[in-house]
């Protein structure tokens, strides 16, 4: 690892954490970098650009030397600085949590194309909470909504609870433990998860940034793949108010199983693909 000291300047010392990144075979050498310079330096990208001659310091190069180091070893950046951005906003994380992704924005998408009223009164839940992205995103853009996150982890319920605080929805968001929606009453407006969904014997086979770093319980979807969906199609239909929605996040290629599980419990439903055009989100609700 290229060396960094108390006398390097911040821009020589974003240019020497991109060349050791990239000598590691890193894709995102570049932003890593960048995020992983800012974040060690408490600086902002305006900083770099305005004071970049401005020497890191030592407790700076040895945060950076040290972050560096793990994301060599194959720490993705948002486990690093313990935070990422999802829909505008910034959600702390644990490692009982998943790392937010761009495609599951395409669920927030989907609920917001419902075409329900911004300002109406909204109960909606989340199945498998893990950060509270998406309740916390969907109380964000309908602000007279109240939600309920649900998980099986009470590290991933500490950390949704925080996120809620930090995004100015707490009033509005209550969060509690529970097997998908197996003790919850309804009627409920909105029910949305990005369940598990990798077969079990696929998770062996995945990038190491997921295999070692997301929690397993956030990933198994069981043999096939489905388990969580045949519990959580089993318990919410008759949750649903007249009107209601189911929406999942699913893999790219369960699309059609999805369809017919959907069917089979007397649901319509609909498929929205995400930003690289797979299947994504399919929206189910109680036929008119």
């Amino acid at each position: 690892m290229t060396a960094i000291t108390a006398e390097t300047s911040r821009i020589a010392a974003r240019a020497r954490a991109a060349d050791a990144l990239a000598a590691h075979g890193i894709e995102t050498a570049a932003l890593d970098a960048r995020i992983l310079v800012e974040e060690a330096l408490g600086v902002t990208a305006t900083d770099l650009a305005l004071r970049g001659s401005d020497p890191v310091g030592r407790d700076g190069a040895e945060r950076l030397s040290a972050y560096l180091a793990r994301r060599a070893a194959g720490e993705p950046v948002a486990r690093i600085i313990g935070a990422w951005e999802f829909w505008g906003l910034t959600f702390g994380l644990s490692p009982e949590t998943l790392v937010p992704r761009p495609d599951t924005e395409t669920l927030v998408e989907a609920a917001l194309a419902l075409g329900l009223a911004v300002d109406g009164p909204h109960r909606v839940v989340d199945l498998g909470t893990g950060s509270g992205c998406l309740l916390v995103a969907l109380l964000t853009e309908w602000p007279q909504a109240r939600g309920l996150g649900l998980d099986r982890s009470h590290g991933a319920l500490r950390t949704a609870q925080a996120n809620a605080a930090r995004n100015g929805v707490s009033d509005r968001a209550a969060f509690a433990a529970g097997d998908w929606a197996a003790a919850l009453a309804g009627p409920v407006d909105v029910v949305v998860a990005n369940p598990p969904y990798i077969a079990s014997g696929v998770i062996a086979g995945l990038s190491g940034e997921v295999r070692d770093h997301d929690p397993r319980l956030a990933l198994d979807g069981g043999p096939d793949g489905l388990d969580a969906y045949r519990a959580i199609l089993a318990q919410v239909p008759p949750l649903l108010a007249p009107g209601g929605h189911l929406l999942v996040e699913i893999g790219y290629d369960q699309e059609r199983a999805l369809l017919r599980l959907a069917a089979a419990h007397g649901l319509s439903a609909r498929v929205r693909r995400d930003l690289s055009g797979h299947p994504r989100v399919v929206a189910m609700a109680v036929p008119a």
